[in-house]
């Protein structure tokens, strides 16, 4: 794949992009956050909304 081609996904916590990466390989249909830090910051944000 070439970094023009890569698919993309919205983070629900911070509502950035973010682009697939090689250790995403395997789970990339799991994957939901952009980071540790929006992954650990969820509860705390659903919390808020």
């Amino acid at each position: 794949m070439s970094k023009k081609n890569l698919p993309v996904k919205l983070c629900p916590v911070c509502l950035r992009e973010f682009t697939w990466r090689k250790k995403w390989e395997r789970d990339w249909d799991s994957v939901r956050y952009c980071s540790e830090r929006c992954r650990r910051s969820r509860s705390t944000r659903q919390r808020i909304h």
